[in-house]
Formats: structure tokens, sequence, C-alpha cells
């Protein structure tokens, strides 16, 4: 796919993956918006209604256009998704774009349309539908593609956020996090090369690490996420160089997590 991300002006985020398929536009369509074909490559259960779009599960949602066989595009609770479909060639260029709030679960969405546009393509060409493959694995490559490493620097402030792909409790432990004791030095893994770390102030297991440092607090919080990960939110007082050193920790980290 070509995969693109950006931030629009009103602040959601956008975005945009791009396949070429060998079939007619007719052909396409039909395996976008007929329930027997999505029901193979959708990950839930859609059916057109007039105006309306229902789902197997949650509130339906709207129509926003409906030109066949180019453009069908959609509310999905809080999301937009536009599918356009161009001739190209003796086929057709798919594009699906998705507007959404939460930036950092760009890589989970992207995985998962990649999977969805993946059974899609073989439903298209007559071949048995493929296996989800390693969906942590998928994630990781898109935290690249889609840029989501960089982390934020604001009045002397270290910011980081990050999708993980295990649940707070397999990340709590991989973070040796059944170490960590108020007034106690924190476990080697919640801590950064040159960053002096100070005894343990606060720690609630599965959610929240805290303890001193020159400066001010380092904060490491776990919470709900998207996908079935846990979000990361790192924070601690610093400069460019300490970004760089807690970027190049949390990315150390979150590469070993697919193989535990």
């Amino acid at each position: 796919m070509n995969d693109h991300l950006l931030i629009r002006p009103d602040g959601r985020t956008e975005l945009r993956m791009s396949r070429r398929l060998n079939h007619p536009p007719q052909k396409v369509w039909r395996a976008l918006t007929e329930p027997g074909h999505l029901t193979q490559w959708f990950p839930t259960e859609l059916t057109i209604d007039g105006d309306r779009v229902r789902y197997g599960s949650g509130p339906d949602g709207r129509v926003l256009e409906l030109d066949p066989p180019r453009v069908f595009a959609h509310t999905w609770d809080d999301d937009e998704l536009r599918w356009e479909i161009r001739p190209d060639g003796d086929g057709s260029l798919l594009t699906l774009t998705h507007v959404f709030g939460d930036r950092f679960g760009a890589a989970s969405f992207a995985s998962g349309w990649h999977t969805c546009v993946a059974a899609l393509t073989a439903l298209l060409d007559g071949r048995p539908l493929p296996e989800p493959g390693d969906m942590a694995r998928l994630h990781e490559k898109y935290v690249t593609v889609l840029g989501l490493t960089s982390g934020e620097l604001t009045g002397g402030a270290v910011r980081l956020e990050r999708q993980l792909t295990r649940p707070a409790d397999q990340i709590w432990q991989a973070l040796d996090g059944h170490r960590a004791h108020t007034g106690a030095p924190p476990p080697a893994p919640f801590t950064a090369p040159g960053v002096p770390a100070g005894p343990v102030s606060r720690a609630e297991p599965g959610k929240i690490l805290e303890y001193a440092t020159e400066g001010g607090i380092v904060r490491w919080e776990l919470g709900p996420g998207t996908g079935h990960g846990a979000r990361l939110i790192l924070t601690c007082p610093g400069d460019t160089g300490t970004l760089q050193t807690w970027r190049a920790r949390v990315e150390e980290f979150a590469a070993a997590l697919p193989d535990q």
C-alpha cells in the first residue's frame, strides 16, 4: 500500500492508504458495498440502509457520499471512512481515507486496514482468505512508516506517547513492575542511560510508576489504547538530548514486546 498520515486543520488525523487492484471498478464496488462480500473482509457487519449505515454492533453511521461505482463515504462512531475507486488501466486504484481523533492509534488502524484489504484482495482474486499474520510486528512497522515515534518537548518538559502491542499487565511484567516499591530504586527497565534515577515515589501496578530525577519527576503511565494493547505516556523534565534518550529507550522496549 501507499500509506500517508497527516494532521488536518481541525486537529483530527487523516490516514490514507492506496492499493492497485487487478479488477474493474464495478467488481470492486460490489465487494465494498454488498453485505455478502463485506462479511468476508470488513471488521464488522455492515449494511447500507438509505442514508444510514447499520453495523453489527454499536450505533448506526451516516452515509456521507454514495456515488456508484466511485465513492462510498460514511461515519463509524466519531470516525469517517471514505472509499474511493478510480479506473486504472484494466484494474482499479482503491484509496481508503480514515479520519479520526487519536493520532497515536494510527498504527493500530493502519495494521487493521492492511489486513482487511489483503482479505478483500484475496476475495476479488478468488483465493482463500489469508491468515491475519503477526499483527504486533505489522503494528510496529506502521509506527515507523507513519512517523509515530517523535515525542514532544515543551517548556523543558518531555512527553512521549506510544501505542503498545500488549495489555497493561503484560507490559508491567516486562518492565519488572512487580519489583517496584516506594522508597526503593526503580526497576532498571523504567530507567534510561544517563538519566539519574531517584527512589520510587508512586507505584500503582499496571498503571503508574513515578520516581525523582534531576529537575523533577519521571512518570510512566499505562492506560487504555487503540487495538489490543495499552497506551504508554511518559513524561519527565529535560531538553532535546533527554527527549532523544527516552525516545530510544521507549522504542527499544516496544520493539522487544512482539517477541515476549
